[in-house]
């Protein structure tokens, strides 16, 4: 995988993860979960699974995350979205023969599902793994009163644990979140894809029921009212890193991504 940067919308720049050549014919756009980064144990194995299929990966860092080059204040919804549709813009530059898909795990399953819902965007299929779909209640069960105080009184905090660098979490981003509910903002067949047409997007899901972080009965409810197809991880926790779970992952997505 190669390191590069591309410009973004929003006067930072992108650290980015590729190993496009240019002739693929499918690249898979790899947005990580929160406090994650691109280079993270599944977006790494799945990267690396594609490219042995011929499918072509690109992974990137959210706002504050990784290696990007902005801290927590950039960290807001209408940014994540700017960015994906920037790496959507490079991956049409360099392989502008491929279709392009997405696979996200957690808050990156959030973005892409406001993408899908918001964005023109090419790619037709999005695989979403461990998916938080109720992101907005997530953050409301885990703020604390310390929390809320800190929100109140300095307008942020900052997260450690479970974070590859400290992550600062803005007053603004907690209202992005409630703004943006997927399941008010989602509905199947209203992709706007090139030309302006109006096509379904294909979504399927893969989520352990014992998921602590992002509840697996709102990805169930999620899955039911949209149509998508959803794998059941019996006894898969939030990163899917049992037994035989990465696997399982990695060949469901690839399944659904080539369709055999």
């Amino acid at each position: 995988m190669r390191k590069i940067v591309i410009p973004g919308r929003n006067n930072y720049d992108i650290a980015c993860v590729h190993n496009i050549t240019g002739k693929e014919k499918l690249v898979a756009i790899i947005s990580h979960g929160f406090g994650s980064s691109k280079e993270s144990p599944t977006a790494v194995a799945m990267a690396e699974a594609l490219n042995s299929r011929g499918i072509g990966a690109i992974a990137y860092d959210f706002p504050g995350h990784g290696e990007s080059p902005v801290e927590g204040e950039m960290l807001r919804i209408d940014n994540c979205l700017d960015d994906l549709a920037a790496v959507e813009e490079y991956v049409g530059g360099i392989a502008p023969e491929a279709e392009i898909m997405y696979f996200s795990s957690s808050f990156g399953a959030y973005i892409n599902l406001i993408y899908l819902a918001k964005r023109p965007h090419k790619g037709r299929k999005s695989f979403l793994r461990a998916a938080a779909v109720n992101m907005p209640g997530i953050f409301r069960d885990r703020e604390t009163p310390e929390l809320r105080k800190l929100l109140d009184k300095q307008g942020y905090f900052t997260l450690h644990e479970d974070c590859v660098r400290p992550l600062k979490v803005t007053k603004e981003f907690c209202a992005d979140l409630e703004a943006n509910d997927v399941f008010s903002l989602y509905k199947q067949g209203t992709m706007n894809n090139i030309n302006n047409k109006t096509e379904i997007a294909e979504i399927a899901m893969i989520h352990g029921d014992a998921d602590e972080s992002a509840s697996f009965e709102d990805a169930k409810r999620f899955a039911e009212q949209i149509g998508a197809k959803l794998t059941v991880v019996e006894g898969g926790k939030h990163r899917l890193m049992g037994p035989g779970q990465m696997e399982l992952v990695l060949e469901t997505a690839i399944e659904f991504f080539t369709g055999s």
